[in-house]
């Protein structure tokens, strides 16, 4: 997912951690289930403490950024600054709760096959399902990894996360927002109104690409993301 980040940080001097959530990829087979995004937390602050990792720029994108604010909110003294890619604050609303529990039953009969179908069109921007084909396959190879077992242990932490709405006045670190100007799962909108909410925050919105910029255009992602660390953190 991070791996075109590497590089371009690594070259900056950071030190890049991408954790292996539990569950995730074959190596997951044996790991134990999630009750929620709480306890992907909970790993990533074990992992941090184990690492001997004080101080940390933490971010993600989509559920990632929903993992990092339930961090801001368990753990906030491990945050040197925040990063949320194509990301929402609010819980799932009634209807979405409804497209998770369908999504859920795609992710049991079908597997990764068919949560595919269903969200490649979502995940990727119009721009790259025309463009750049290399970038589908790309996702393709990522999702098709996953057991039946572990999307259906990610729909459901999705399901039943917390409303971080309250929490983004309190957020103090640098935080860097950014979206895919053709992101139809957490429109530009959303973010704006994040960046309204979190004081002196930077937000960014990256034409041409969808919910996932760091996959599709990683070049103009990288540069806005080793801006913000070089004058922000």
């Amino acid at each position: 997912m991070w791996g075109f980040q590497f590089e371009p940080l690594a070259a900056d001097g950071w030190r890049v951690v991408a954790p292996q959530m539990r569950g995730v990829d074959d190596d997951g087979a044996g790991d134990p289930p999630t009750s929620g995004i709480d306890d992907y937390a909970a790993d990533v602050v074990d992992m941090l403490d184990a690492l001997h990792v004080e101080e940390a720029v933490i971010g993600g994108c989509s559920m990632g950024g929903y993992l990092a604010l339930a961090l801001m909110r368990l753990a906030p003294n491990y945050f040197r600054g925040l990063l949320l890619v194509d990301t929402r604050p609010q819980a799932d609303a009634p209807e979405a709760l409804e497209g998770r529990r369908k999504l859920l039953r795609t992710a049991e009969e079908q597997g990764a096959a068919g949560v595919l179908a269903d969200m490649e069109p979502k995940l990727l921007g119009e721009t790259t399902r025309r463009e750049r084909p290399d970038v589908v396959a790309h996702l393709r190879d990522i999702a098709m990894r996953n057991s039946n077992a572990s999307i259906a242990g990610m729909v459901r932490a999705l399901m039943s996360r917390k409303d971080s709405t309250p929490l983004l006045a309190g957020i103090r670190v640098p935080t860097l927002i950014v979206v895919g100007e053709e992101d139809t799962i957490t429109p530009p909108a959303l973010s704006q109104q994040m960046h309204a909410a979190i004081g002196g925050s930077t937000l960014e919105v990256i034409p041409r690409v969808g919910h996932l910029p760091n996959l599709e255009d990683p070049s103009a992602f990288n540069r806005v993301l080793t801006h913000f660390l070089a004058h922000r953190v």
